[in-house]
């Protein structure tokens, strides 16, 4: 009777394993000297200065202090909050106005009989809709279109996934225009909003090509071979793949729309210093407008908005919680402390090296915080001065940060929308893994040579 009683134990929730670190942060107070750096003001943006780290008084936090760093922290970063929020909100008018379906199935209606050509077309799509943060989390659902797809050219479930969750999370892991990753990340590290965003392109392109090589030799092995497929060949159960979707005139409006309003945003971020509040305020328009386009009464609309932005509650509260962690750090002293003695080892490396160990110490840190805003909210904070100190430019720390956080959400069994888009296809975890860390090391080895470069030419702002 005890054994049945007793619960079988599973991974803690991320805000339970935040919760853990701001705790882990308050004892430190206690224990971690306080210091300080001086710090100035180099073209409007402060600095750490090299070389003047100095003990200061001790102020260690109380109990009352960890629940007053929940508020602190979730007032410091409502601007983040509200981005990520309203980013959903409009998503979700997009989403349900049926044009990203329409399009999607449209292209394989085209393509059909073509094979290759419709995995690049879909794993081109996909990765686009990552790497604007039109599609993250939100790619499960579409996840079960891939399977269908995958029986239709008789492939197996490795492939559904690899050209819609796969192909999403790479688009992200690069993502130039992602508002949860590179957004948030600029805006903690001081940089002007997706600046930098050639070389990410650059990468993107690079990313995306090798991803889509891999998954059609794969696929193009199991189509000569149906034995040498990992998972076996799905059979058709009967149904017909609904390729006959409809992608009306309303629909290609919406996706131009969206199109257009994105490309205005970078060009108003280049010429008119527009910065995540805009970002914010702009997709409340993109998803108005949309939502009008598609035809929807007020209410609709309104509630629509709505449910997007609650859908993404989770992941954009849990920037204000990271946040906490840094205001316990910061009010008792010791961030500048982390910061020093993370510097001698880092700065004993050649700045390629310091990056690619932040790479690294990113990839690991995400098994732990499997949020890519979260992430950013606990790391650039520590990332940035240390990048002032080391010598490498907060461009490149921004990437190392990004690389570690996105690939491993395609690989960690702790990031909720691989297990979700892997259980929607029928795929288990050790199957997954044992197909993805050879396409994982490729993507790991890109990333060092692109962050080498960015050193090397001393990748700033733009």
């Amino acid at each position: 009777m005890d054994n049945l009683n007793k619960k079988r134990w599973e991974m803690p929730d991320t805000y339970v394993i935040l919760f853990i670190v701001l705790l882990a942060a308050a004892i430190a107070t206690y224990i971690v000297p306080a210091g300080s750096f001086d710090r100035e003001e180099v073209d409007g943006v402060e600095r750490v200065v090299s070389g003047t780290y100095q003990t200061v008084e001790k102020e260690p936090a109380g109990v009352m202090d960890i629940f007053l760093a929940l508020q602190t922290g979730m007032v410091e970063s409502a601007g983040l909050i509200f981005l990520v929020l309203f980013a959903g909100g409009m998503f979700e008018v997009v989403e349900r106005s049926g044009a990203i379906k329409g399009g999607i199935m449209s292209a394989v209606d085209k393509m059909r009989g073509r094979e290759f050509m419709l995995i690049a077309v879909i794993s081109v799509l996909f990765a686009l809709g990552g790497a604007t943060g039109a599609v993250a989390n939100s790619v499960i659902p579409f996840v079960a279109i891939g399977v269908m797809l995958a029986r239709a050219l008789k492939m197996d479930a490795i492939v559904a996934v690899a050209i819609t969750f796969g192909a999403t999370f790479i688009g992200f892991s690069a993502g130039f225009l992602n508002p949860y990753t590179v957004g948030v990340a600029h805006s903690i590290a001081e940089l002007p909003l997706f600046s930098g965003m050639l070389l990410r392109v650059i990468s993107f392109i690079i990313l995306v090509g090798v991803t889509i090589w891999y998954t059609w030799a794969y696929a193009k092995r199991i189509l000569k071979d149906p034995e040498r497929s990992i998972m076996g060949i799905l059979e058709s159960n009967g149904e017909e793949m609904e390729t006959h979707v409809p992608f009306t005139l309303r629909h290609k409006l919406i996706l131009s729309w969206v199109g257009l309003a994105l490309a205005f945003f970078v060009f108003a971020v280049i010429q008119f210093q527009w910065t995540t509040d805009h970002m914010a305020a702009f997709f409340i328009v993109i998803g108005l407008v949309s939502g009008i386009i598609a035809g929807m009464n007020y209410n609709e609309l309104t509630l629509t908005f709505l449910e997007g932005c609650k859908n993404l509650v989770y992941g954009a509260l849990i920037i204000g919680v990271a946040r906490a962690v840094l205001v316990i750090m910061e009010q008792a002293n010791i961030l500048d402390t982390l910061v020093n003695a993370l510097a001698s080892p880092l700065g004993a490396l050649t700045p390629i090296l310091s990056a690619v160990g932040m790479f690294i110490a990113n990839t690991v840190f995400n098994f732990f915080v499997p949020s890519g805003s979260g992430q950013a909210a606990i790391i650039m904070p520590v990332q940035t001065p240390l990048a002032d100190m080391i010598g490498i430019t907060r461009q490149v720390s921004v990437q190392a940060f990004q690389f570690g956080d996105g690939f491993s959400n395609s690989i960690f069994p702790t990031s909720g929308p691989l297990m979700a888009s892997l259980a929607v296809a029928g795929v288990p975890w050790i199957k997954w893994a044992k197909w993805l860390l050879p396409l994982f090391i490729i993507w790991a080895v890109i990333a060092v040579i692109i962050l080498a470069v960015g050193v090397m030419i001393n990748w700033g702002p733009f």
